[in-house]
């Protein structure tokens, strides 16, 4: 079982007798253009072993190490490194800081929980390691703040795991949207119809022996092993994420902030409910109004009564004061002039094609360069979903000062931009 430290002890450790990594450049990652990019993967459910199989399929990738706090897991993903990489040598980890110690590692990706995700991006960044992490960014807004003030102190490259940003679709969608044939848009609507699962039981039952169950918790409040609580259900639990809402927000929010980039966000007015009969805390529906400058953006969890998107569980509609678009990951519909087509010519292409989600993070690190799904642009896109939780969970609309990013005048949801780790495991 591993111990928790404290992050002087951890930065002390993981100097390896040096001043300390975390000031030191000459630790930096600087990978030569021709040379191999060494990786490790940390969290290995189901997500982390996409991360597993995509960076297996790039051949300037070396996957040098594996961590979970589940030996399973873990044993379970050495397996498939091993089929996808039968010349793998990857040493393997039940606690993360062990691989932030190494100095041969140049990157890492995180797809733990969502409470565990800046903890471990703020870490990388101190032992100057290069991050691919999932969405959503963090836990909480303060957390967001965190990660970018760090990414900026050690000159560090992040690619927030938003893989559906890098297909044509999307290029095309905000190409045509920033060409102004649709006009000026005043109003988005975007939406994801949700469903939970049965989650059993709320008796506590002893952890398992493969489990580090109080590492796993983390910097979230102490509970006893609930089975329910724990990997893929864990998103429906307000200590750790943030249910459909937060799981998806980030996927289809995405080209609304790529397209209009959206500015000056004053009033959030949630409203939702709980899933019923479920020790679940997350909400099973949320709708939630958005004003920003110019622009209204509406979420809600039932598709919206508006041409084409009947049938779409998720998607996004443009309300142009020329025409309309609607869009989902992989289609779109133009209207113009009561004519709807699916793309249109005339606009050229403007915006450089993806090489791939993972071909672009792994470009990036070698030219010390951001990828498109950077920590600045993911920030901003993901804040919302994160105030649009606060109001829900106080039950009120919410004013919200863009430059200061506090609530104003309502001290009891400016609380809730962050919530303090358990001692033991408040590394950042």
């Amino acid at each position: 079982m591993s111990h928790p430290q404290s992050r002087r002890q951890f930065i002390k450790t993981a100097a390896l007798g040096t001043a300390g990594f975390a000031i030191l450049p000459s630790l930096y990652s600087k990978v030569a253009p021709s040379d191999k990019l060494r990786i490790a993967h940390i969290g290995l459910g189901g997500m982390g072993n996409n991360h597993l199989k995509w960076f297996a399929a790039i051949p300037e990738v070396d996957i040098v190490a594996l961590c979970d706090v589940d030996e399973n897991h873990l044993a379970d993903t050495l397996k498939n490194l091993q089929t996808l990489r039968p010349d793998s040598r990857a040493d393997t980890y039940g606690d993360f800081r062990r691989i932030l110690e190494r100095k041969d590692i140049d990157a890492i990706t995180c797809a733990t929980p969502d409470h565990w995700h800046a903890t471990i991006a703020t870490l990388a960044f101190q032992a100057g390691k290069d991050v691919y992490g999932e969405k959503p960014l963090s836990y909480d807004v303060r957390e967001g703040q965190i990660m970018l003030k760090n990414l900026n102190r050690y000159n560090r490259v992040f690619q927030m795991g938003t893989q559906i940003h890098a297909g044509d679709n999307y290029h095309r969608v905000a190409e045509i949207i920033q060409s102004g044939a649709i006009g000026k848009v005043n109003k988005v609507r975007l939406w994801k119809n949700a469903s939970a699962p049965e989650l059993g039981s709320t008796v506590p039952e002893p952890v398992p022996a493969t489990l580090n169950w109080d590492m796993w918790l983390g910097p979230a409040p102490y509970v006893d092993y609930i089975p329910a609580k724990c990997h893929f259900t864990y998103r429906y639990f307000l200590d750790y994420s943030g249910g459909t809402f937060a799981d998806f927000w980030c996927h289809i929010a995405d080209i609304v902030f790529w397209s209009l980039k959206p500015k000056g966000l004053k009033h959030i007015n949630a409203r939702g409910g709980a899933i019923p009969n479920s020790i679940a805390d997350a909400p099973l529906w949320i709708d939630v109004d958005y004003a920003f400058d110019g622009l209204d953006i509406h979420w809600t969890t039932e598709t919206p009564d508006v041409p084409g998107a009947q049938g779409k569980g998720i998607g996004a509609y443009f309300e142009g004061d020329k025409g309309t678009l609607l869009c989902d990951y992989g289609t779109r519909l133009i209207t113009i002039n009561g004519e709807t087509t699916t793309d249109l010519p005339e606009v050229p292409q403007s915006i450089p094609r993806s090489p791939g989600h993972q071909q672009n993070f792994v470009d990036a690190v070698k030219t010390r360069t951001q990828p498109e799904s950077n920590l600045v642009y993911a920030r901003q896109m993901a804040l919302p979903m994160y105030l649009g939780m606060i109001s829900y969970r106080l039950g009120r609309p919410l004013q919200w000062n863009a430059k200061k990013e506090k609530f104003i005048g309502d001290k009891e949801a400016n609380a809730l931009l962050h919530r303090k780790p358990r001692k033991e495991w408040d590394l950042i």
